[in-house]
This record gives C-alpha cells, structure tokens and sequence, in this order.
C-alpha cells in the first residue's frame, strides 16, 4: 500500500528523478522546497527548512488544494524522505553551509519523530569518507568502503553530513524509530551517460575523488523505496550506490594499480564498485537496474 511520503529538495537533482519513482510505487508526495518542481502530480510547498516553524508546520499540511474538500484535517505523514541542503562546498561560505544542513537536518528529524511520523530517511553523502574534498590528493583508508569505514573529512560539506548521522541516530534512540541515513554516490541523471560518462571510464583517475563509484537518480529512488518497506531496523547507515566500477579494467587490479598503498580488506566482486552497496544489497535487497554499461560502451 502507498505511504504518504513528505520529500524535502524533491526538486534537486537526485530528487526530481527519486520522487517519479515513488510515485510509480503507488505513494504520494508532498515536496518541501524553494523552488517547484516540474511535475503536475507533486505540488511544492514553498518552506525554509532551516526554520523550525515552518517545518512543523510544512509536517501537517494538505499535500495539495483537492485535500481541502475532505473531512479530515491534515495530519503527519506515513514517511519523510530528507533531500534538502546545500548540495556541495563553495555554492555558499563554509560555515553557512555547515549551519544551514545541520540545523536543517535536525529540524526536519526533530518535528518528524515528535508528530509520530515511525519512517524517515535522510541523505548523507559518499564526501564523509574523507577524499572528495579533501585537500590535494590523499588515499582511502583501505577498500572496500563499507558502512563502518572511520570517516575523517577534512571540509565542512562533509562534517555537517556526519552530524547529521550523529543526529539520526540521537533521535532513532529517543523516540525508537527508524532512521536510515543513505550515503549517496555521486547522482547520475539519465542523460548524464552520454554526456559524462566516457570521460569518467577513459580517464579514471579523474574519478578517485567519487571512489570510482555512483548512483543512478532512478535506482536512489528503488532505494528509497526499499528503505519504506523495511522497518524494524532503527537506525541505519546505508552506501546507495550502484553495484559496479566505472572503470575498463576489474576492481582488483585497478586498485592496487591506482592506489598501491591502499590495503583490500576483503576479496572483492570481479567489478565491485569501491564504494560497496553490499550491506543495502543483502538487507534491503537492491537490485542494480542501471548498471552504466547499458548506456555507455567502454572502448
């Protein structure tokens, strides 16, 4: 049966292709954003999230104008999908965008487990394992990158994003909820194959600061998805990413060639992504459907 998600960002790059999706799954969405996004099914809900009253408020609202002809009045919603942020550094200074996504995140968990909502997800960040905006060119720890890698960024991107884990799993705690965060991968839209990923395969070393590794926007949606039908699990870190390297050349050997000094911790899958979704394979049961060899041909 369909949940009533309330989505913040839905109209981001990553949420404008995840809420399709949910919305192919027989939900229905609410969008908490500054901007509206460009889809007749969904209605936007202008809201600055780093305002707690407004949240609160945005929380138990009608999702659109037909809900003002029932007898109901508005309610909390079965699910809240937490999208919204400033998406990287240097879109604004440093501090305001650590103050802005923690304040953020933690008004959205906040009103959420305080009206009852028992679902909610939130975007953390493939940046918290400490070498997409890292200063210069440092190594990983060790591969593959797994949920309980000692992640130590070095920007301030990044940090707010391990304050919100932190955050998560405070309220998760407190209110015995679930709350699983999504360590997203870098979000490939649809029509970023042609126009992107050739470079990305052909020159790999351009990659080592996204490990390699990304999500499909459409398969983040499946994600979000299997996150509404798995409970029980309170709180939860997640790798959302796809299943294989976006290099010519398998995993194994492309690691101690490009990264010598990096220990393998495991024996990897043949084209095992570095940053591996083996944890939300085998709990959610993720199933990879945009694998980019549909979309792009190695050479």
């Amino acid at each position: 049966m369909g949940k009533r998600i309330v989505f913040t960002g839905g109209s981001g790059k990553a949420g404008k292709h995840v809420i399709p999706e949910l919305l192919k799954r027989g939900h229905t969405v609410l969008n908490l954003d500054l901007i509206p996004l460009d889809n007749p099914d969904v209605y936007t809900l202008k809201t600055d999230i780093t305002n707690q009253g407004q949240v609160f408020n945005a929380l138990t609202t009608h999702f659109n104008y037909d809900h003002y002809a029932d007898k109901e009045i508005p309610s909390a919603p079965d699910v809240v999908i937490h999208f919204a942020a400033y998406a990287r550094n240097m879109l604004v200074p440093d501090n305001e965008c650590f103050q802005a996504n923690t304040a953020s995140t933690y008004n959205v968990i906040e009103a959420a487990c305080k009206l009852g909502v028992k679902k909610i997800i939130i975007a953390s960040s493939e940046t918290t394992y400490g070498v997409c905006f890292a200063q210069g060119d440092t190594d990983y720890h060790a591969f593959p990158l797994e949920e309980d890698y000692d992640n130590d960024p070095m920007d301030s991107y990044a940090l707010s994003k391990l304050c919100g884990e932190r955050i998560a799993r405070t309220f998760a705690r407190r209110f015995d909820v679930d709350i699983y965060a999504l360590r997203i991968g870098n979000v490939i839209e649809p029509d970023e194959y042609e126009t992107k990923f050739h470079k990305f395969v052909n020159e790999p070393m351009t990659r080592k600061r996204n490990a390699w590794s990304y999500i499909d926007a459409r398969d983040l949606g499946q994600i979000c998805d299997l996150c509404i039908q798995k409970s029980g699990l309170g709180y939860q870190v997640f790798n959302a990413t796809n299943d294989t390297i976006t290099t010519k050349v398998p995993t194994e050997q492309f690691l101690k060639e490009a990264c010598p000094n990096v220990p393998i911790t495991r024996k990897m899958g043949e084209w095992e992504a570095p940053l591996s979704n083996r944890k939300i394979r085998e709990v959610l049961g993720f199933k990879d459907e945009h694998d980019w060899r549909k979309y792009c041909k190695p050479e």
